[in-house]
């Protein structure tokens, strides 16, 4: 813990809001953690520079930095459009208020929209999908005791056929309803509580590689791009391994559906990164994995991206629509979130966990 007489505004870095505080020429004399990391300066190379001269500040949050200064006056912008010098559009709400501070005179706070919005989506997702898989599950059940009395009826029926023509058509009835008794034990199979332990998420993904790689030899190639200084992190070693395969599983059967037979080799890239100062699920941790399966596969049709992540939703045609929902609970299960990013020739689901040691 820093020592306060040292530095006095210290302890703003414990805040997730990023703060800026500006002296009377709207020059910068402390920038907390957050608003470093979202503005993407160093606070020792910018202090004492300008604010505008950082960041294109909009017009309107000009007028407000000098009437706060002049009046004393508070002031709230909404859905304001910051500039970084890297080309980077923020929008970001805003808070500017008067100091009593001789070092500081005004203490700027900022707000990513991005973050409410994702944080409004990754809530709003989590409770569709556990009332749609109550939904499914019910289903199942009902379904599950009449497809047994079908079977049963079919093979009674094939004994009694003296025809063997016929009972072409009785094995269809009992194959068809074993296929479905298998979707619905699939369906109503409780979850497997978790069994954290110590893992390295590079086994795990190489365990990934090894499997995709047999798999799909002729028409797959899979790319590494791991961070290496990543420590161990504390999770269920198979579902860890299930989650990831099921994503990039998809995608390999997405790619080799795309070439048509094609002499052609499609890839899948495995990428791990540290995240810092993350927020997941209402949650702030201080570090995070971010691991990334990206691939150059057709894409993700439109008519069901918003919609690929609950039961029985399917792109490929014969998929069960069940591999992104377990993907997604398991990752869940570790406190994580799952997102796509999804055009033609590109797709990147971003995995983000916290990264507790120990």
């Amino acid at each position: 813990m820093p020592d306060p007489s040292l530095n006095p505004f210290g302890g703003l870095d414990l805040l997730s809001s990023s703060v800026v505080l500006l002296d009377e020429n709207f020059a910068i004399r402390y920038m907390n953690s957050a608003a470093e990391n979202l503005l993407a300066i160093s606070s020792k190379t910018f202090v004492g520079c300008r604010l505008d001269s950082v960041v294109e500040c909009p017009g309107a949050l000009q007028d407000a930095l000098e009437n706060t200064f002049a009046q004393g006056w508070s002031y709230t912008g909404q859905s304001i459009t910051f500039k970084r010098n890297d080309g980077v559009v923020l929008h970001l709400n805003c808070t500017v208020n008067p100091t009593d501070s001789p070092q500081a005179r005004l203490l700027v706070e900022l707000w990513p929209i991005d973050q409410q919005l994702k944080a409004s989506r990754e809530e709003r997702q989590i409770t569709d999908q556990l009332a749609s898989r109550e939904l499914i599950r019910n289903l199942a059940h009902e379904i599950k005791n009449p497809l047994g009395g079908i079977r049963g009826a079919a093979q009674l029926l094939e004994h009694e056929l003296n025809n063997p023509g016929l009972r072409e058509y009785t094995q269809v009835i009992i194959k068809e309803a074993d296929r479905l008794q298998d979707l619905m034990k699939r369906l109503l199979s409780p979850h497997r509580p978790m069994q954290p332990g110590p893992v390295n998420i590079h086994e795990i993904l190489e365990r990934v590689r090894s499997l995709l790689t047999a798999e799909f030899p002729q028409t797959l190639s899979v790319r590494r791009d791991y961070d290496t200084s990543l420590p161990e992190l504390v999770g269920d070693r198979e579902q860890l391994i299930q989650a990831v395969l099921n994503i990039a599983r998809n995608a390999a059967q997405a790619i080799k559906a795309s070439l048509g037979g094609e002499p052609s080799v499609g890839q899948i890239t495995l990428r791990t990164r540290v995240g810092r100062q993350v927020t997941l699920a209402k949650r702030r941790y201080r570090l995070a994995l971010e691991l990334q399966v990206i691939d150059n596969g057709p894409g993700i049709p439109d008519d069901i991206r918003e919609r690929m992540f609950y039961p029985l939703v399917s792109g490929r045609q014969g998929g069960s629509g069940l591999g992104l929902t377990l993907a997604q609970s398991f990752v869940q299960q570790h406190q994580g979130t799952i997102e796509c990013e999804s055009r033609p020739g590109y797709t990147c689901f971003t995995i983000r966990m916290p990264l507790i040691t120990g």
